[in-house]
């Protein structure tokens, strides 16, 4: 009998879908859609196949990936969602139920399917190559079909991929064309090894650079220049011990440092720099850049764990106030002797997900978008990502705010350029919308440049989408260039 469990993070509005869906022209209830914008935004979500195998368990993280697109032609937007069909999925689509366990504990899975990749391919979708990505750090990533999102399977960069893992964050250069990406834990669950890659505009490896982390961390994401690249070793640390006493993979120590691993851009394990600094929390990176001297990352940096389901080494309670996330910037002077770095934060309201206008990857920029949880002097009834944000990150302009809302979440922003030639920041922004009130989602463009002003377009769906993470725009042009 399939039954699910009530699992914190997966009720109501967040409750598994099991849907794979087809819409043509999805309906336009507000504004219009431009007509110029020809590409496909690709996203992918977590929606559990089964019931889990092994309560507690983490929701989201260890769910099932559902890839979708929004394609957008001649002013009409159509949509699709599929599942990633990994070798995980197709286990269990063959039993009829969980077989893996516990979030990254193969300990705890069903012993006929020992071997077999624990991969789901929930965390990001990129483009690169030629080839359409579906990918989670802890594993291979898995290649979809551009056009029709079916899954074709498992890749590793045709047998050069080294690692265990592959991160759910690379980074394109757009100078070069080279996609800059790493694994952690790259001999294996809770190993501190981390492999550096860089990948060709066609996708072929042409750079591998193995080192050794402090402490085994989660990586979830990283700083890329043109000249330099930056490991941040979190205290948000694993043990294998954990995983034998059947406890969370990853657990916060507030008694650690945080590292950071400066290498320059191809460069060897001889030749990495480890600056040490106080505890606090980061994840994603907006952005980075470099003058040829100092670093310059920018991150939101809390006090302590944002993630309420990873415990406290110490036992301690979660604090959702310490755990917000502030937009800050870390610089690192390559040519000081000092052995830290500096941080100055940039922000009074608190978010996630941050993304800039990838055309300027690498380089420097101004233009930040973040989903914000707390915005001061705005108090909103609900909890959770409420608003999108979009930040100078230079200070000269004030920032703007959109507020979807009561009992309206919002996902990751992605910033699409308004044209091949547009001044950086310059276009829109798409945020998926949840109407919890509705049980269903919109798509909401944004102008990037008033982001405080009227949607641009409000594009309604008929169903809910559940809570995702990551994806990213993908111009018509660039498809056809790729597969003509």
């Amino acid at each position: 009998m399939t039954r699910f469990p009530q699992r914190e993070g997966a009720i109501a509005f967040e409750a598994p879908m099991r849907v794979e869906a087809d819409i043509a022209g999805l309906e336009v209830v507000q504004g219009e859609v431009p007509e110029h914008l020809s590409g496909t935004y690709y996203r992918v979500v977590t929606d559990r196949q089964w019931p889990p195998a092994v309560l507690p368990d983490v929701p989201t993280f260890n769910d099932d990936g559902m890839a979708m697109y929004f394609r957008f032609h001649g002013g009409r937007v159509d949509f699709r969602s599929r599942y990633v069909r990994t070798p995980r999925y197709e286990a269990e689509a063959k039993a009829g139920r969980a077989l893996f366990g516990a979030y990254r504990n193969p300990l705890t899975d069903d012993p006929s399917v020992a071997g077999i990749s624990r991969g789901l391919g929930n965390t990001n979708v990129f483009y690169h190559g030629g080839k359409l990505y579906a990918s989670k750090e802890d594993s291979a990533p898995v290649l979809l079909d551009p056009m029709t999102l079916e899954t074709i399977g498992e890749y590793t960069f045709e047998g050069t991929l080294t690692s265990q893992t592959c991160t759910a964050h690379p980074k394109l250069d757009p100078r070069t064309g080279e996609m800059v990406f790493f694994g952690y834990a790259a001999k294996g669950e809770t190993t501190p090894d981390i492999a550096y890659y860089e990948a060709d505009p066609e996708g072929r490896i042409i750079h591998e650079t193995w080192i050794r982390a402090p402490y085994s961390s989660m990586v979830h994401d990283w700083a890329v220049t043109q000249n330099f690249i930056v490991f941040p070793i979190i205290p948000m640390r694993s043990e294998y011990a954990w995983l034998e006493a059947r406890q969370p993979h990853f657990q916060w120590d507030p008694d650690r440092e945080v590292y950071l691993g400066v290498l320059p851009r191809k460069g060897t394990a001889e030749q990495v720099r480890w600056l040490r600094g106080s505890n606090r929390f980061a994840s994603h990176i907006l952005g980075a850049w470099d003058d040829g001297r100092r670093i310059h990352i920018e991150t939101p940096v809390g006090q302590s764990n944002f993630f309420p389901f990873f415990p406290d080494v110490t036992g301690a309670p979660y604090d959702p106030v310490r755990a917000r996330g502030y937009l800050s910037r870390w610089t690192i002077d390559m040519g000081s002797e000092s052995g830290t770095f500096t941080e100055q934060r940039l922000t009074d309201a608190a978010g996630e997900f941050p993304r800039m206008d990838d055309r300027f990857e690498t380089l420097p920029y101004r233009r930040g978008f973040l989903a914000l949880n707390d915005v001061p002097g705005d108090p909103r009834p609900g909890a959770g990502f409420r608003w999108i944000g979009a930040f100078d990150t230079t200070g000269a302009n004030p920032p703007q705010v959109y507020y979807p809302g009561d009992d309206c979440s919002v996902a990751e922003p992605l910033f699409v350029p308004g044209n091949a030639d547009a001044p950086e920041g310059h276009g829109y922004v798409f945020v998926v919308v949840g109407r919890h009130h509705e049980m269903r989602s919109d798509l909401v463009i944004l102008d990037a440049q008033r982001l405080d002003a009227p949607p641009v377009a409000t594009v309604a769906l008929p169903i809910r989408i559940r809570r995702g993470l990551h994806g990213n725009w993908v111009s018509s042009a660039e498809l056809a260039d790729r597969t003509a």
